[in-house]
């Protein structure tokens, strides 16, 4: 919610400055920062969304609404830099435009490298807390916007010592930028929405299933992802002599230690009796 007020304040600030200077770099900023009010409020409702438990239409909960949000969030991003880099050129190659220097203009874009640095560090305290894909990807988005802000910055200040194509200049590397951010925040959406496997979590998973001596192989690992939630389900095999009660504090064991490893994951553990004619070609623990 914080996230939205600023990202209206700053919204609003920008626009009003960009018009009253014909700034394109502060323009194309006020863009980014409308997209930032877009971005922010799709995250609000679906972290929401993907907090509500699993129903019966929804087995695995709602956690994927996070990614879509961010696929989203990704091609607004895109419409936004394909604008930019039209009137950028276009400034460039066709059309001149006076640029009407104000104190304003650098108030602006300061106010809002502080609001953003500000912003990205809650946001990504926040997405540590909670494993929150969304919320992590907000904060990626706020935390870039720095750079691009400090792009903006440069081109005014050279454009007002008379190198009037900097303030084109700076909108199209604020641009390239937001190309860069939306591909990284789509790829990441996508290979969600695909299950993908999450970079880092198999070796974690495996690492923990060869350090535990109850467990004699494994195989049939499998690991996706939904929002903040991580799913595992792996065929595991003990000692063919105990019973059924200690095979089962065993999987309840085991289980205890992933989610204390990966937070906010699902654990199933199929056990099976080891036979050593049967264990050939799987990956021992």
């Amino acid at each position: 919610m914080s996230s939205i007020l600023a990202a209206v304040f700053l919204t609003t600030f920008k626009f009003v400055v960009g018009i009253l200077t014909a700034s394109l770099g502060i323009l194309s900023e006020a863009l980014h920062s409308l997209l930032d009010l877009l971005a922010a409020i799709i995250t609000y409702v679906s972290v929401s969304i993907s907090d509500k438990p699993a129903d019966k239409e929804h087995n695995y909960g709602h956690g994927k609404v996070e990614n879509l949000s961010a696929f989203l969030e990704s091609i607004l991003l895109v419409i936004t830099s394909g604008w930019i880099i039209y009137e950028a050129i276009n400034r460039l190659l066709f059309t001149q435009v006076a640029i009407k220097f104000s104190i304003w203009s650098y108030v602006v874009v300061i106010a809002s490298m502080v609001i953003d640095i500000t912003r990205s560090r809650m946001l990504f305290k926040a997405a540590k807390a909670s494993n929150s894909q969304a919320l992590k990807a907000d904060a990626i988005h706020f935390s870039t916007d720095i750079l691009s802000s400090a792009v903006v910055l440069l081109g005014l200040f050279l454009a007002n010592m008379g190198y009037h194509k900097a303030d084109a200049i700076s909108a199209l590397a604020v641009a390239v930028i937001i190309l860069f951010i939306s591909y990284r925040l789509g790829r990441q959406a996508i290979n969600v929405l695909l299950d993908h496997v999450p970079d880092g979590i198999t070796e974690v998973v495996e690492k923990a299933l060869k350090a535990n001596p109850d467990i004699k192989c494994y195989h049939d690992l499998k690991i996706r992802a939904a929002g903040a939630d991580t799913f595992i389900r792996v065929n595991i095999h003990f000692n063919s002599q105990m019973d059924l009660v200690e095979v089962h504090q065993k999987c309840d064991k085991i289980e205890q230690e992933m989610c204390q490893l990966i937070p906010r994951c699902e654990v199933v553990l199929h056990a099976e009796p080891d036979e050593p004619e049967e264990s050939e070609g799987i990956e021992k623990a």
